[in-house]
């Protein structure tokens, strides 16, 4: 774990320029927290008055050997530790970790399981997006903007208690599908929030995109080059805003999105309202995908029928002794996956979220490793913040939208 020491002389000459040294420049601590992150982050800045010279990213607050511990788990029961990486997309980290598991043993998935999987993603992707505006604006004095965001958030957290019984670590998708079938209220809540969710994004830009005082604190500042961009391995929307048109839903597509018709939003400007405006798009696309799936949802089981990788269904466990057994012994025992490593990724609201899966021949990995998108994507805020204010740092690091629990692990 990362922790705050004295930083001698010689380490200095390592990090920052001759003339913090001798003493032209200030060196100053910002954190180890800061409201404008999701998480602990501690920045060392080289200051020249209040223009930001030098910017260091301290990581490892939070870290909590997720991987190494899951590694000590059957693979069922080290999917709910995924939950607690990037809690902003809970759903979507059991999708990759699921995807890769499923890759692994050569599990099928139900269409009908398919089709909620990508409904229940797309709304945490909003529900995630809907968090960053919020804070994001707050931080830029925008102090309404934050409870109009998380009033519709509730809605989604309303929903996905609705079908796991859980707010935020739901834990719904499983190896081979979901847990169990949405109930019939889920299809009223999704339309509920369909309907009454564009207007609430032509608010939000009705108070935000042409505000000047946002414009003052957004346009222009902590621009991203492309080409640094992908010199860094930066993904998401981030990326998109730097004019990459790259989404693995488009690119790879994964989970039945290639039968979704969505656009990719892109721009060129690569500052801070560039990834603003990618942003509030994505939530406008991401409805669209919702309603598509909802649309044309399939009927059908939401769970593999291989028996080998999946629990029986709950209903016939108090029916059949064979079933209870069977239930025991993959709670208990897990399942056997073959000695192979694989990679899976998919499209997280921060940008490509990656799991590499190594197993043994036996029931719990041998090898996890999670290729998060915050990682890549605070590596970049020193070359944001060189030249600004120390005001503009803020909105800088909120437009970044990382968050510390998908770097640290």
């Amino acid at each position: 774990m990362a922790q705050l020491q004295e930083v001698s002389v010689d380490d200095l000459k390592h990090l920052v320029s001759n003339r913090a040294i001798e003493g032209e420049t200030m060196l100053l601590n910002m954190g180890p927290q800061h409201p404008a992150t999701h998480g602990v982050l501690r920045l060392l800045l080289e200051l020249d008055g209040e223009i930001v010279i030098n910017c260091i990213p301290d990581i490892g607050f939070l870290h909590t050997g997720v991987e190494k511990n899951m590694e000590a788990k059957t693979y069922q029961k080290a999917e709910v530790m995924t939950d607690r990486l990037d809690y902003m997309n809970t759903v979507g980290n059991n999708l990759a970790y699921c995807m890769a598991v499923e890759k692994l043993v050569d599990l099928d998935v139900p269409p009908r399981a398919q089709a909620l999987r990508v409904i229940l993603t797309e709304l945490q992707r909003i529900a995630s997006h809907l968090v960053w505006i919020g804070t994001h604006a707050l931080d830029l004095a925008a102090m309404s903007m934050f409870m109009y965001s998380f009033r519709e958030r509730e809605q989604i957290l309303d929903i996905l208690e609705l079908v796991s019984g859980q707010r935020m670590m739901t834990t719904y998708i499983r190896p081979g599908g979901v847990w169990r079938d949405v109930p019939v209220e889920f299809e009223g809540a999704v339309r509920d929030f369909i309907k009454i969710f564009p207007k609430r994004i032509d608010e939000y830009e009705a108070l935000l995109t042409k505000n000047p005082f946002l414009l003052d604190r957004l346009l222009g500042i902590g621009v991203l080059t492309k080409e640094t961009a992908l010199s860094y391995g930066v993904t998401g929307p981030i990326l998109r805003a730097s004019g990459v048109d790259w989404d693995l839903r488009k690119a790879r597509p994964y989970t039945g999105y290639e039968q979704y018709d969505f656009i990719v939003p892109v721009r060129t400007e690569g500052d801070n309202y560039a990834r603003y405006l990618v942003r509030v798009q994505e939530m406008r696309e991401s409805l669209k995908i919702v309603e598509q799936a909802l649309n044309n949802l399939p009927m059908g089981p939401v769970r593999s029928d291989n028996r080998k990788f999946v629990p029986p269904p709950r209903s016939e466990i108090g029916t059949s002794m064979e079933a209870l057994i069977h239930h025991f012994k993959l709670w208990t025992e897990g399942f056997d996956a073959p000695k192979a490593s694989i990679y899976s990724a998919v499209e997280s609201p921060r940008g490509e979220l990656g799991v590499f899966l190594e197993g043994d021949g036996g029931p719990k990995p041998y090898r996890i490793h999670m290729r998060t998108p915050s990682f890549e994507n605070v590596g970049v805020l020193p070359e944001l913040a060189k030249g600004h204010l120390v005001a503009d740092l803020i909105a800088i690091i909120g437009s970044i939208d990382f968050v510390l629990g998908d770097i640290d692990r």
